[in-house]
């Protein structure tokens, strides 16, 4: 298996099973996150800006030069759930 499948394998068993028992799922856990967010910032923050946001986290730690795989699962994590909230979003705009 090559690198990129393990870390793909990884993310998805970490997205569609482990976080999803602990945390329920990404839309709800993202929403609650958003609100959040946007109660302590002042301005609204989106469902959708949430995994881009933690994306931009686990860039940042990968920037520092210092490899941690873990960064880049979880990179290719949120950007699985983003998407499908942002899928979700925009099936729901065309209705």
């Amino acid at each position: 298996m090559t690198a990129r499948e393990e870390c793909l394998k990884k993310a998805m068993e970490i997205v569609c099973t482990d976080r999803e028992s602990q945390y329920g799922a990404p839309e709800d856990n993202f929403a609650k996150i958003a609100d959040f967010w946007s109660d302590y910032l002042g301005y609204h923050v989106t469902t959708e800006d949430v995994p881009m946001m933690m994306a931009l986290l686990k860039i940042a730690r990968a920037a520092t030069g210092k490899f941690k795989a873990d960064n880049y699962i979880d990179l290719a994590g949120y950007a699985a759930c983003g998407m499908e909230i942002a899928e979700r979003n925009t099936v729901g705009e065309s209705k």
